[in-house]
């Protein structure tokens, strides 16, 4: 039974010469001979970690990119979405004209149609006169936000108009850097 490994890995060896870069070595025996096959052995099993190394470094990276295109996919998801809900919205009835930074109140009549109103249902009270759909506030950019996230989406606001206005004091650095985005 032969000791050889099953799978065969071809493995490269450095090209050999008497007299590398025209000097004589000590003994070119000992460079040129041939040695243990063994030791080929060994130095195929050092390729193949290498080769397992490489594919198992290159499958981590993938995985990460796989994980970015899921999270981007996802975004992707949102946004068509709100995109939708937004349209719906800017179709919805309203006798005012719409301004951005005021909080409009939807409601749907019984034959189906929605329309907005500047009342609230509490304002209403118990005279409301059609089923309450839900709050929404106009932002700047014609998009809508639900209620429940308005105060979220102000907070966010608020940071990006201090990182506009404070513009000029950002360094201007070519390269990325992070520092003060965390303070």
């Amino acid at each position: 039974m032969s000791s050889w490994p099953a799978a065969v890995t071809a493995v490269t060896l450095v090209e050999s010469s008497g007299t590398p870069s025209g000097l004589e070595l000590v003994s070119s025996y000992q460079t040129n001979r041939v040695g243990d096959p063994m030791d080929l052995v060994a130095l195929a099993a050092q390729v193949q970690k290498g080769d397992e190394f490489i594919k198992a470094n290159a499958c981590n990276k993938l995985t990460v990119i796989a994980d970015q295109i899921r999270y981007l996919q996802e975004q992707a998801r949102k946004v068509l979405e709100e995109a939708k809900r937004d349209t719906d919205l800017h179709h919805a009835a309203c006798n005012i004209v719409k301004k951005p930074g005021n909080m409009y109140y939807l409601y749907q009549r019984p034959s189906g149609q929605k329309y907005f109103s500047i009342i609230s249902p509490r304002e209403w009270g118990p005279s409301c006169p059609h089923p309450f759909v839900g709050a929404f506030k106009l932002q700047h950019d014609m998009s809508w936000t639900p209620i429940d996230e308005v105060e979220k989406r102000d907070a966010e606001t608020a940071i990006m108009d201090k990182l506009l206005s404070q513009q000029t004091a950002l360094p201007s650095h070519t390269e990325p850097n992070f520092r003060g985005l965390s303070d």
